[in-house]
């Protein structure tokens, strides 16, 4: 699947659709999983099942987005996905057609491949696999949707008071792991007047404004490609006077 959505990028470039690159591929999609015999790697390594296939529009934001940002080296993701979000927009339907087919061949080739992975499999392997599967499922989701609203532009999330402090006494500290400079860095906030944790307070209120401004600003951009599904039900507006717990 990897190697094909890399050949998408150059038959798009080429001018090919989705529908010439399929034309005659025939057992050619299956050649990565062509075993004979079904081993137990089916229930102890699900690194090799084939993955769902990426929609037009990600396809198409995944391609674009490496040239906007050597285009663009000093803009934020969140403005080039609303570039990108615009050029799709008004990318001709002739063009869009390419991601589409393109969609719609990977869908089935993967629909195909799992077909024919689950028919060689026992019941009893059926059953194993099924499980992992859903347990791969459960610990990935939440990274998988991570990275993809990472590739998306969302905006990262406020920072406390003490997290602003953490980080910047982290990367003052040289001496010792990870955990001692946690530690020693934990008593120097708990021995901070509340004039001195007022500052680091201010910051927080700041972020938090800063991440409601670019959120808003975010969302209203995936509204307009169809990504109604990333929206907040419910909108928190940052307080002017928000107290922060020391």
């Amino acid at each position: 699947m990897a190697l094909l959505r890399g050949m998408w990028g150059v038959l798009n470039a080429l001018g090919k659709s989705g529908a010439d690159l399929c034309a005659g591929c025939g057992s050619r999609l299956r050649s990565p999983f062509s075993f004979a015999y079904v081993p137990k790697w089916f229930s102890s390594n699900m690194s090799g099942y084939p993955k769902k296939p990426m929609t037009s529009y990600v396809r198409f934001s995944k391609e674009q987005l490496p040239i906007f940002k050597a285009q663009n080296p000093d803009a934020k993701n969140s403005e080039l996905i609303k570039k990108i979000a615009k050029l799709w927009r008004e990318l001709p339907e002739s063009e869009k057609k390419i991601y589409e087919d393109a969609y719609r061949a990977d869908w089935q080739a993967y629909k195909e491949e799992i077909n024919r992975i689950q028919e060689q499999l026992t019941p009893s392997q059926m059953v194993s696999l099924e499980k992992e599967i859903m347990q791969k499922r459960l610990k990935k989701k939440a990274l998988i949707k991570k990275r993809e609203l990472t590739m998306l532009g969302k905006p990262k999330r406020p920072r406390s008071a003490y997290n602003i402090f953490i980080a910047e006494r982290f990367q003052e500290a040289r001496d010792g792991t990870s955990q001692v400079k946690l530690k020693a860095i934990n008593e120097n906030w708990k021995n901070l007047s509340n004039s001195q944790k007022q500052v680091y307070v201010q910051l927080a209120r700041d972020d938090k404004i800063r991440y409601y401004n670019e959120m808003k600003s975010w969302e209203e951009q995936m509204m307009e490609v169809g990504r109604e599904d990333l929206i907040r039900r419910s909108i928190k507006y940052p307080a002017k006077n928000d107290p922060e717990k020391f």
